[in-house]
């Protein structure tokens, strides 16, 4: 409110800063939320927030041509649902063959806050060819660090940083895809999961991209943070267990609406068990709200 009430001034004074190459990036107010686990926020002030949308606006429009279809975080008309349904789809696929289906899935230990700056600002450089654009997208990447490491971490808060984390992990989409030629694979942003036929090729896939992530991009996928499981076991993924013939809420998930639950979100709730076989929880949710009038 208090940048609106002097906006033109405060933006022609924010043009004469990238004009004149003057321009640095703000302190960011740090605060915490706590959905399932902790997470640090650390939000930028408004002019430089206007820089972020100007830079993600601009990257998106040279780097989304080259992301690969199955990339479904931070991205138009994709998303977690359809990243789900995808998942689904290339299960009924494989199973249709008849053979024993396998889920590899592996997890990125703290993504966002190991996005080594150098790798990323190389990525951006073969494609952003002015020196001038260039120089403030790196005070943008620079104006943040990991607690551990400094050259090291993107904040969860920019905007900005949905697409430097999309651009990154392109180059394992496009290793994967192109080099291991796995055709049903999904990335939902570290959460990567691909189907096999056989547990022997998971097994084989799954340390190609243990070594390739940590030698090309700085990134580390422990052991203990990868699974291979048959898909009649169910697999966990963006808050759903995907079964051969089913899509359904995990149980966490299903704890968390029983807690949360009230008249102001009910209707949220029952719109993420479209997504899902629910009919059940659906009707526990109505009839909760009939008797505890919530």
């Amino acid at each position: 409110m208090v940048f609106e009430m002097h906006l033109e001034d405060n933006i022609f004074a924010l043009y004469e800063e990238i004009k004149n190459d003057r321009y640095k990036h703000s302190l960011y107010r740090h605060f915490q939320i706590f959905d399932n686990k902790k997470r640090d926020i650390y939000k930028a002030e408004v002019k430089d927030r206007i820089i972020h949308q100007i830079i993600y606006d601009y990257l998106l429009s040279l780097f989304e041509p080259s992301f690969i279809t199955d990339s479904y975080a931070s991205r138009k008309d994709k998303g977690q649902y359809r990243a789900v349904n995808t998942l689904r789809y290339f299960v009924k696929l494989s199973i249709s063959k008849n053979q024993s289906v396998y889920i590899l899935k592996c997890d990125v230990k703290k993504y966002f806050d190991s996005i080594d700056h150098n790798i990323l600002l190389g990525l951006i450089k073969e494609k952003v060819y002015c020196e001038k654009t260039f120089k403030i997208i790196e005070e943008v990447i620079l104006s943040y660090h990991s607690s551990s490491e400094f050259s090291k971490g993107i904040p969860l808060g920019n905007v900005t940083s949905q697409i430097f984390a999309n651009i990154y992990l392109n180059v394992l989409d496009q290793y994967i895809k192109i080099d291991l030629k796995c055709r049903f694979y999904v990335r939902y942003n570290d959460d990567i999961v691909i189907v096999f036929q056989e547990s022997k090729s998971a097994i084989d896939i799954r340390d190609k991209i243990i070594s390739f992530i940590k030698e090309r991009l700085s990134l580390d996928i422990p052991l203990l943070k990868t699974s291979i499981r048959k898909i009649g076991w169910g697999v966990d993924f963006l808050g759903f267990t995907i079964l051969p013939q089913a899509i359904l809420l995990r149980n966490k998930t299903k704890n968390k609406i029983y807690t949360n639950i009230n008249k102001k979100n009910t209707h949220s709730y029952i719109g993420i068990l479209k997504h899902c076989n629910s009919y059940n929880l659906k009707t526990k949710i109505l009839a909760m709200e009939k008797i505890y009038k919530i």
